[in-house]
């Protein structure tokens, strides 16, 4: 067994702008099961209450270049795994974790080498962990300094790095002038090292000087090797693909299962899907939808809206949609054009789709309950989550045949589009809605779904064994 020490930059219940704080906040609990001693290092953001935690390390300075920046950690422990919180309120305490409205802060690349550089503090002094387990590019810099700044340091000879890309379309670029804000040396500036087109890649680096490297779906992990998906660093992953894993993201039950779910109007189960009816109910009342809808399939989206996510595609075949007598209940944020593009498309229909522009807990629930089928049909999605929080919820998922889509999902539990088109998308709809009006049918393929088991056991043994495989290997790079 292994002693691991996760870097990340959000986890729930601390913080959380997306899936990789479902994953930060599930699997280490799920690992601590199989045996292994797990800690987490995240940055203590401005909204994160630290009642309760120790400070464990006082004015603790790490210097950048020329610039230094006071410190300090404090711990607490939640479901058996130790989280450390690195405090610095000049860059952490904000309302945003990454940016604002203005886009990304501009001191991004100081702020996470402050992160990665704390790692090697709290591994000398606090948790000397087996393996740092990093994941995407907010933590990406701590392989490249184990390689180099820290690289003659025995005290952290032997620790191994794993590296998690949860979404390759984010990597963390700057201006080659941040090499020397965040002291780093010069000669990492090469084409097998930091360089990509002149500018600074932190995750690029994480990919070189990493032992091993998984996403977060074997499909994800394969399609990334390609032009299509790899967003300029498919050569770089296809040389490391004999050290490249794909383990598919689980579920936490604990959250969502209809059995349990406190947001809902009732519950319900895969033995007894009664209450199910009583949810749709209840989601048509509160967006606003007609009760006659309670007959006619009710469709459901809970998602960014962004074209990663395929927001466009709905808005290409809206009038085919309504036309065919289908409802339909979305609820997300984004991009702004999208936003705006979604409430046009709610006002030009109304009584048969329904739009909340944010992120609500309760709702995003009460659609999961409610609706009949939900829509993923994303351009690329390395795992994606609320495919199996549907199967869970007997809400038949209609997704695009892409990353953990794709291997979540089969022709047994939902529908799949292979193409990404608005085409393909209607025609899925259509082919749910003619087994929809099959209650027989549709009452056999929601049991199918809702009895699949996605829990983080599953993911938890597939990295329990690839920490056994990295405890064995050398380094990969020297």
């Amino acid at each position: 067994m292994a002693k691991v020490l996760i870097v990340a930059s959000e986890a729930i219940p601390f913080a959380k702008t997306g899936g990789l704080a479902d994953v930060i906040g599930a699997l280490p609990p799920a690992l601590t099961l199989q045996g292994h001693e797990m800690a987490v290092l995240m940055p203590r953001h401005g909204a994160l209450d630290l009642r309760g935690a120790r400070r464990v390390y006082e004015s603790l300075q790490i210097t950048l270049g020329a610039a230094e920046y006071e410190t300090s950690l404090y711990e607490t422990s939640i479901d058996g795994v130790t989280f450390y919180f690195l405090d610095c309120p000049p860059l952490f305490d904000r309302a945003e974790l990454y940016g604002g409205f203005k886009g990304d802060f501009e001191d991004n690349d100081i702020r996470f080498a402050v992160l990665a550089h704390s790692a090697f503090t709290v591994s000398r002094h606090l948790f000397r962990p087996d393996i740092l387990h990093c994941h995407d590019w907010q933590a990406a810099l701590v392989p490249t300094l184990l390689r180099s700044t820290y690289a003659n340091d025995p005290t952290f000879f032997g620790i191994k790095t794993l590296f998690t890309i949860h979404n390759l379309g984010y990597q963390g670029l700057f201006p080659r002038e941040s090499l020397q804000r965040i002291g780093l040396r010069q000669d990492l500036f090469h084409i097998k090292g930091l360089e990509f087109f002149g500018r600074v890649n932190f995750l690029k680096g994480a990919l070189y000087y990493s032992d091993a490297l998984n996403t977060v779906s074997p499909t994800y992990s394969r399609e990334i090797q390609t032009a299509e998906f790899g967003f300029g660093l498919d050569g770089v992953l296809r040389e490391r693909s004999e050290e490249l894993y794909g383990i598919l993201n689980g579920v936490d039950y604990r959250d969502w299962d209809p059995a349990t779910d406190f947001y809902i109007a009732a519950n319900y189960s895969a033995g007894d899907p009664s209450g199910k009816v009583k949810c749709k109910e209840a989601l048509l009342q509160v967006s606003g939808l007609p009760q006659e809808a309670i007959d006619r399939p009710l469709i459901g989206i809970v998602s960014r809206l962004t074209g990663q996510k395929g927001a466009d595609l709905l808005l290409e075949i809206a009038p085919q949609f309504v036309g065919d007598d289908l409802y339909l209940v979305a609820l997300g944020s984004g991009d702004p054009v999208y936003e705006q593009a979604y409430i046009r498309l709610a006002n030009a229909y109304p009584g048969r789709i329904a739009v909340r522009i944010g992120y609500d807990n309760r709702l995003a629930h009460q659609i999961e309950a409610g609706a009949d089928m939900f829509l993923m049909p994303s351009r690329y999605e390395p795992c994606g989550l609320n495919q199996m929080y549907s199967l869970r919820y007997g809400t038949v998922p209609i997704v695009h045949a892409t990353g953990g889509l794709d291997d979540a999902i089969d022709e047994d539990t939902g529908y799949k589009m292979k193409d990404y088109s608005s085409s393909a998308l209607l025609s899925a709809i259509r082919e749910a809605s003619a087994a929809f009006s099959d209650s027989a049918r549709w009452a056999a393929l929601r049991r199918r779904g809702m009895v699949k088991d996605f829990s983080w056991n599953t993911a938890a043994k597939a990295y329990s064994a690839l920490y056994g495989h990295l405890l064995k290997i050398d380094h990969a790079i020297v």
